[in-house]
């Protein structure tokens, strides 16, 4: 994950709870109007949310936009374990 970008699809209120440490948190539902953001973003980009089924309707909508290099990271829970491990 350190040469990816982390990209957050919850909520503002979700991320100010807690997130993965260096992610940029762009909801959901603002991804199609910031979607030239998103293409400016380093690459390969890794979505999560908070079980994984909002990053991966993201991945959808990114890879329907173009975009190329994006993974559903699944849930915060996993990726900060995985970072542990």
């Amino acid at each position: 994950m350190e040469n990816a970008t982390t990209l957050d699809v919850r909520t503002p209120e979700e991320f100010s709870g807690s997130h993965y440490p260096n992610a940029v948190n762009i909801p959901l539902n603002e991804l199609p109007q910031r979607l030239a953001e998103i293409k400016e973003m380093k690459h390969p980009i890794v979505a999560y949310c908070r079980s994984g089924n909002r990053s991966g309707m993201a991945v959808s909508i990114l890879k329907q936009n173009g975009l190329i290099g994006v993974h559903n990271g699944g849930a915060l829970s996993d990726l900060l374990q995985q970072k542990n491990n």
